[in-house]
């Protein structure tokens, strides 16, 4: 009888864990970044919470941008929200968490490898000072309302090369846009971390997409204008009517290439995020995804793309040196909702 009670309890024990991996492997986004922001604003003290929150309607929440933000005068940052930098051990752990729960794993190393880039930015810029502070200890959180699993609230982790904004409303995540990622450099060309490359999927698919054209289709596709930089400090992107070539004019093989692009965009987002995403540009039509190209796709040369579907656009730039001379080794890459980003199309 005691190895029967033995084996009973450690069966129940297994499984509430099977319940809760369960639980814990079909919780959606929105919910975990519920569960994340209260951590971590139950971590701060009253004066780290005062940076930290904003109310929902604060025109805080639509104030983004993915430069460096700093007073001339005293180079004190100017970013609102509450950097890694004034944080303690446990309240960035707390932090870090509650980007976790805005991005996929990918997502996350590629949020993190940015923030840390500003410590190699620092050392190259110190042959060359450019007059601007890089800390990758200025990463800024923000929650605008009160986390909620029934009311609407968002949050935003921002600083240079990054801004990630979300809107949540009972429960579920509605907006996960604007979604900016930037790297300088793109290819770290030397030092302990020389060939790493922070957004390779974002070059490498465009490249190969554009590649994969014919010659008409490349005349389509390929435009004489620079496009410019995404459109900060706005809630909406304003890219006008779309440019290039249609989806529907591409091969099979070609489109192939394009979703695998859309995919690589769309993986640094929560994997219920990245379905739900793909699933309306399906819904609204791949035929009507327009890709546009801007440059040479030979590495080492500038050039810029976009594309454009009925529902997102994604804007990329590579066309900046980076901070060590090196041409066209500089990225600027993002994901917005063609109506509107911050939940505002959201009925």
């Amino acid at each position: 009888m005691k190895l029967v009670r033995m084996f009973l309890a450690v069966s129940a024990v297994a499984i509430l864990a099977g319940f809760a991996y369960v639980n814990q492997a079909t919780e959606t986004a929105g919910s975990k970044m519920s569960t994340a922001a209260d951590k971590f604003l139950a971590s701060l003290s009253e004066e780290q919470r005062g940076k930290a929150t904003f109310e929902f309607g604060d025109k805080e929440r639509l104030n983004w941008h993915f430069i460096p933000l700093q007073d001339k005068e005293t180079k004190k940052a100017t970013r609102k929200g509450l950097p890694l930098e004034d944080m303690s051990k446990e309240q960035k752990a707390a932090a870090l968490d509650l980007l976790k729960a805005g991005t996929s794993t990918d997502g996350y190393t590629k949020a993190t490898t940015i923030m840390s880039l500003e410590a190699l930015l620092k050392e190259l810029e110190e042959k060359k000072p450019t007059g601007m502070i890089r800390n990758p200890q200025w990463y800024f959180f923000s929650v605008f309302g009160k986390p909620s699993k029934t009311g609407k609230w968002g949050w935003r982790v921002e600083g240079h090369h990054l801004s990630l904004n979300f809107t949540v409303d009972k429960g579920a995540l509605v907006s996960s846009t604007p979604a900016f990622f930037g790297a300088n450099p793109a290819l770290i060309k030397d030092g302990e971390r020389k060939g790493l490359r922070t957004l390779p999927e974002a070059e490498d698919n465009a490249r190969e997409l554009f590649n994969a054209l014919d010659d008409e289709q490349k005349k389509v596709a390929l435009q004489k204008d620079r496009f410019g930089e995404p459109k900060a400090l706005s809630p909406t992107p304003d890219v006008g009517e779309p440019k290039g070539l249609a989806a529907a004019a591409m091969t099979d093989k070609q489109r192939k290439i394009l979703e695998k692009l859309l995919q690589a965009y769309a993986d640094r987002m929560p994997p219920d995020v990245a379905k739900l995403e793909l699933e309306q540009v399906r819904e609204a039509g791949l035929g009507k995804v327009h890709f546009a190209f801007e440059g040479s796709p030979e590495p080492g040369k500038p050039y810029t793309y976009r594309v454009q579907g009925p529902t997102f656009v994604i804007e990329f730039l590579n066309v900046q040196a980076d901070s060590a001379g090196n041409v066209a080794n500089h990225i600027h890459s993002s994901w917005r909702a063609i109506k509107g980003d911050f939940g505002l199309n959201v009925k």
